[in-house]
């Protein structure tokens, strides 16, 4: 682990025993205020992991540094509001990078679903939960609180619901995700957007309900367009007051939604 300039001042919100978060300076219509990069450590043990450092902004991953040393850092999934500045992090501190993409490693290993990472002073547990993206896994910190917390990524988001980036995130193996982690009881959500949410069962159990209310609207739309409707056609039905700037990811949804469907049907 490299020194780093312990002069900086940064504002850091604490989340839960073991976590507390810098937003990064990166707002738009799909990362809400801004991507929530975590420090996780026991308090008092010295060296923290960091849990997605963000865009490439070289004054917030400068303050990541300054709170460690930091000894490791983990990515939830590919997109660049996660990763951007992954490289550079590893840089300034010497820490390796994992991720459960190869691409997204710098000096560590890839990460296997069900590994028990022993770093920060804690434990942090993988668990896989593609379908926002096909890579995109949780940490679980099982020694977090009475309860444990679950750092979400963007599987489970603070406020809103998570877009299946098709088709390489798929509803299938994003209801399955849903499931793995409602098994993981009331555990804190900490999520990589937005603000942080008590009891993860309960979230799950909104989020499942809200996907299956589209699946109704898909369905219900497609039985006055035809069967063979579109993704577009479908979006303008079940998404007619979107606004444009999230359009593109509204059809991202639906296109995974209707290859679901589409799936089923031809199973029965």
């Amino acid at each position: 682990m490299k020194p780093v300039n312990q002069d900086i001042t940064s504002a850091f919100t604490d989340s839960s025993p073991l976590t507390r978060f810098r937003l990064a300076p990166n707002p738009g219509p799909m990362s809400l205020e801004g991507t929530n990069s975590y420090i996780v450590g026991e308090p008092g043990h010295g060296a923290v992991v960091v849990v997605d450092p963000g865009p490439l902004d070289e004054s917030h991953l400068q303050a990541l540094a300054a709170a460690g040393p930091v000894e490791l850092v983990l990515v939830t999934h590919r997109h660049a509001d996660h990763t951007a500045g992954s490289a550079r992090l590893a840089e300034i501190t010497g820490a390796p990078v994992r991720a459960a993409a190869p691409e997204h490693c710098h000096g560590g290993a890839v990460l296997q679903p069900g590994e028990t990472i022993a770093a920060g002073g804690t434990e942090i547990r993988v668990v896989s939960s593609p379908g926002h993206t096909s890579d995109s896994v949780c940490f679980h910190l099982p020694l977090d609180g009475p309860a444990g917390s679950v750092l979400t990524g963007d599987t489970i988001l603070g406020r809103g619901t998570t877009v299946l980036d098709h088709p390489d995130g798929t509803l299938a193996d994003y209801l399955s995700s849903l499931d793995r982690l409602e098994r993981l009881g009331p555990a804190t959500v900490l999520p990589a957007h937005g603000p942080v949410l008590p009891a993860l069962d309960a979230v799950v159990r909104a989020y499942r309900d809200h996907r299956l209310d589209r699946l109704a609207q898909i369905r219900t739309a497609l039985a006055g367009l035809g069967q063979d409707a579109g993704v577009g056609e479908v979006t303008s039905v079940v998404y007619a007051d979107v606004d444009p700037s999230v359009r593109r990811a509204a059809e991202n949804s639906v296109a995974a939604q209707l290859e679901y469907l589409r799936h089923l049907r031809e199973q029965d």
